[in-house]
């Protein structure tokens, strides 16, 4: 039997469901939204308490974290690595300064706001200073965290080790997601990539088993500041939103977390370079639509299409 729940949580909605021929199963789909509240207590940058907050608000000092903070903190300054660069925690001060500043909910549609330069380089993880020991964060004075997608890329896995024991399962949290196909690693999972020009159709329709899939964009998160449209993609080699050709990318990567690192580092390089970096990363595939409305995909994504009629778009 199918099991499913859907609710809000990290300003976006979750959705885990759960292939199993237990009745139990449900319960554990039902502990998972005050799970991910522990959570979003812990990473969140729109909650004043949160234990991310108080980090950022002793950037200078050393400041002693949770398991959990820890871990995710970690798992950013790896996907910075893996991304050279283009996938950075450290960019919150330019989030802000782009607008995004509060929950995007209550960001006004449009904004007129007094003009600041940009910061012309990006701090890096590789400033703060890690004691394992201690379980311990220093973060250079100056320096705020927002770990954004990997944060949800980080609950989704987190949240799948949960179910995983009861069979086939996968969790999205906003778009980012984990799967596992349960024991005999015989379930499919088809997964619907949405049009971005026209809401509501799918361009393909994928199948996976394990691993993880990601899709970032332009499409949603977006406001108009200044005469000038705004996005929450920060291009850390400007530190303002990334100008791309890329507008949707959907990526599929060994795990979720991965899978958000890589959607991020196609959409900044834009088309062309981030083509070549999925064609040159074994375990990693994306679909990308770009601004003129044109598909493209990488040479293995055909791998994980449901049907080979989905081979050609037009």
């Amino acid at each position: 039997m199918l099991y499913r729940i859907d609710f809000k949580a990290m300003g976006t909605s979750m959705t885990a469901m759960l292939e199993s021929p237990h009745p139990q199963a449900s319960q554990a789909l039902e502990c998972l939204p005050a799970q991910f509240e522990e959570w979003e207590k812990i990473l969140s940058r729109f909650r004043p308490g949160s234990e991310l907050n108080q980090l950022n608000h002793a950037a200078g000092l050393p400041f002693k974290v949770s398991p959990t903070l820890w871990d995710v903190c970690a798992s950013a300054h790896e996907m910075e690595h893996l991304s050279t660069g283009l996938v950075r925690a450290t960019l919150r001060l330019a989030l802000e300064q782009a607008g995004y500043d509060r929950n995007f909910e209550d960001i006004p549609p449009t904004q007129h706001t007094a003009y600041f330069p940009g910061w012309n380089s990006a701090h890096s993880l590789d400033e703060a200073y890690f004691n394992e020991e201690e379980q311990s964060i220093c973060l250079p004075a100056g320096v705020q965290l927002d770990f954004g997608g990997v944060a949800k890329g980080w609950a989704a896995m987190q949240a799948l080790k949960l179910l995983a024991s009861h069979g086939a399962a996968m969790v999205s949290a906003g778009g980012d997601m984990a799967f596992t196909a349960g024991e005999q690693n015989d379930y499919d999972w088809p997964i619907s990539v949405n049009d971005p020009f026209h809401p509501g159709s799918s361009l393909a329709t994928l199948r996976l088993r394990g691993g993880g899939l990601a899709t970032s964009g332009r499409d949603r998160r977006r406001w108009v500041q200044n005469r000038q449209w705004k996005h929450h993609i920060i291009d850390p080699r400007t530190c303002l939103p990334a100008i791309t050709d890329v507008f949707t990318i959907t990526a599929i990567a060994p795990d979720a977390i991965l899978a958000e690192m890589a959607a991020k580092t196609g959409l900044i390089l834009g088309s062309q370079h981030g083509m070549d970096w999925f064609n040159h990363h074994e375990g990693y595939h994306a679909l990308m639509v770009l601004e003129s409305g044109e598909v493209r995909f990488s040479k293995n994504m055909p791998e994980y299409f449901w049907s080979e009629n989905e081979y050609r778009f037009e």
